[in-house]
């Protein structure tokens, strides 16, 4: 029997009243997500804490039309489309069995503020139209730059969930950022006071 990670305090007071779509999605993932490739057998018993919460305390730095790269299981993209329902999601998966994944969550989850796109983020065709991009354990920095700043707007933001290794993978993204006009990079702690272990953005602006 799989034992997924019991839900701790903070999930009520992050999600609000969007708390039964956490849980129905964090049992989905826990139960189903090894056996469909989605996650390692080691993640259920700290699904929450490691994963869930870990996107879903950065819910409220978004607005309007928000993509992410590399949706995977939906860390970040699911959680924070029902963390807020108010904000625009486009979920960039290219590997079909994941696509499927996000897609059926979508639906059981009545998610309508939802687009999922198998894609590349390379192979994105719509232009700069997005007022923000965000990704979570997809690639460092100066990889991310290329392929994510092309899809933001003039003035939108990189809002990307990283480690404890921001700050160096500001620095080694140097020629990236300018390249793509990308300015004022910073890390941002987010959660301090609601999770033992609070998340970490690089944020930056598209010029």
């Amino acid at each position: 029997m799989i034992e997924i990670e019991q839900e701790p305090a903070a999930a009520a007071e992050i999600f609000g009243d969007r708390i039964e779509a956490a849980r129905q999605f964090a049992a989905a993932l826990g139960h189903h997500g090894e056996e469909r490739g989605l996650i390692g057998p080691l993640e259920p018993p700290r699904l929450w804490s490691r994963h869930i919460l870990n996107s879903a305390v950065i819910a409220p730095l978004f607005s309007g039309r928000v993509g992410d790269v590399g949706s995977g299981a939906g860390l970040p993209g699911l959680v924070l489309a029902i963390a807020r329902p108010d904000v625009e999601w486009v979920l960039i998966e290219p590997m079909e069995r994941r696509v499927a994944w996000l897609s059926e969550q979508v639906e059981s989850l009545q998610l309508d503020n939802v687009e999922v796109l198998r894609a590349r983020a390379e192979d994105w065709k719509r232009g700069p139209v997005l007022d923000a991009v965000t990704a979570r354990a997809v690639s460092a920095l100066r990889t991310l730059v290329p392929i994510t700043a092309p899809l933001v707007r003039d003035g939108g933001e990189l809002i990307l969930l990283k480690g404890t290794s921001a700050n160096s993978e500001i620095e080694a993204a140097e020629k990236q950022l300018r390249k793509f006009k990308i300015t004022n990079p910073r890390v941002e702690i987010v959660g301090e006071a609601l999770l033992p272990e609070p998340s970490r953005v690089i944020r930056a602006t598209v010029r």
